[in-house]
């Protein structure tokens, strides 16, 4: 069996991770696809070398644009590569333009398509990633769920024959980090001296179009993590890098320091270090659930919802609507203390990933 991987973003580097392994014990050909979405060192190579990914066969090098105009530039490159390839399964993960891309390129010529992370859903329509979600699970032919709430939504929109509950393959990966730091074989990170850094803190990253976009909405969340009383490092992604430079919003004030992205075992050790995490993206609200540290998720949906039972998760989509006193006790509240449901797998997602590909191909 022949199966193309195509990615080009953090999220979906960590995902390849679990995938690559579990192939490697296979006789299976796995061909991996960058188109090149994350180009920035911080954000890809550091995340193949850190997490032993083989390098990608393919680099399109799409780079950065408009989601219209690199959604199509990452068609136009794929394109002539999987015709070329003709591979039995192409695997398209997550929601970002990629996954799209992938998807597209693959049914159009006719190749069969599983969408790892299949059944996600935020219901809100404003976001591109949602858009990337729902096309790309109509297109595909195997729709690989991690939890029975993406079955469920799978079911609802009439897709359910085509979906297979396999686990969440980031908690193979993430599980394996968490022991590794636990047990002092991952590096600790160290963050530079002249972030000021003292314990308890907070870690923090803030990139979706929704918060960063908007110069006002930008600068209030900025000055909610400014305000908090320990220290707040952010990890801060190139897209919100350029969004305060063009607004000339100043990131690192009050209790805000400013760090780059962390590759991923230096995420998951500060995550375990931290008191707690704030954060805008989906794959960090399940991280932190997963290392069990409290998270505030500055959006007012998440595609996670299995977070917020028990309150490991609050939705919090505008800090002033609190007032600051309830917005500090709502990022420094205690951990739960009632036992924690695993609504996301066993850690062994990947090997269920590679035998759904197995059963659907030959029976």
């Amino acid at each position: 069996m022949k199966v193309m991987s195509v990615v080009g973003a953090r999220p979906q580097f960590v995902k390849l991770a679990a995938l690559a392994e579990a192939f490697s014990h296979t006789q299976h050909q796995h061909v991996i696809v960058h188109t090149g979405q994350h180009y920035d060192a911080d954000l890809s190579d550091a995340f193949f070398q850190g997490l032993s990914i083989p390098d990608p066969d393919v680099h399109l090098g799409a780079g950065s644009g408009t989601h219209g105009v690199q959604t199509g530039t990452i068609l136009a490159a794929l394109d002539p590569v999987i015709g070329a390839a003709r591979p039995d399964w192409v695997v398209v993960y997550g929601d970002t333009n990629s996954t799209l891309a992938g998807a597209l390129s693959a049914v159009k010529q006719q190749f069969p398509v599983a969408h790892l992370e299949a059944g996600l859903r935020a219901f809100n329509r404003r976001m591109p990633e949602e858009h990337n979600r729902v096309l790309t699970d109509h297109a595909a032919d195997l729709l690989l769920a991690p939890t029975d709430g993406a079955i469920k939504h799978l079911t609802d929109e009439g897709l359910a024959h085509r979906a297979v509950l396999t686990g969440d393959v980031m908690v193979d990966v993430c599980l394996r980090l968490r022991d590794r730091v636990l047990r002092g074989e991952a590096v600790v990170p160290a963050f530079p001296a002249s972030l000021d850094l003292r314990k308890p803190y907070l870690f923090a990253t803030l990139h979706r179009a929704e918060n960063t976009d908007d110069s006002g909405r930008l600068a209030a969340l900025v000055n909610a993590l400014a305000g908090l009383p320990v220290p707040v490092v952010l990890a801060a992604h190139p897209r919100l890098l350029a969004r305060a430079a063009s607004f000339g919003i100043k990131l690192e004030h009050g209790s805000v320091r400013v760090s780059r992205p962390l590759p991923y075992a230096e995420l998951v050790a500060s995550v375990l270090e931290s008191c707690g995490v704030i954060t805008d993206s989906g794959g960090l609200q399940k991280e932190a659930f997963l290392l069990q540290r409290v998270c505030t998720t500055l959006r007012a949906e998440t595609e996670w919802p299995e977070t917020l039972r028990g309150g490991w998760n609050a939705l919090v989509p505008d800090p002033r609507e609190l007032g600051s006193r309830a917005w500090s006790d709502t990022v420094l509240r205690p951990a739960p203390k009632a036992s924690r449901h695993m609504p996301y797998g066993d850690g062994e997602a990947a090997t269920r990933v590679v035998r759904a590909l197995e059963h659907r191909l030959f029976r």
